[in-house]
């Protein structure tokens, strides 16, 4: 139960920052690419 209540607190603080998930997933992306770039 401890580590389920763990995964709320950490979903619940995660929460806080929902709007920039978009930004998140957009530099993920890019780093992506660029990796792609540098070693191909």
């Amino acid at each position: 139960m401890s580590k389920n209540k763990t995964n709320y607190s950490f979903w619940s603080k995660y929460k806080q920052f929902a709007g920039n998930e978009i930004m998140l997933y957009v530099i993920m992306i890019v780093g992506i690419i660029l990796g792609i770039i540098i070693f191909s």
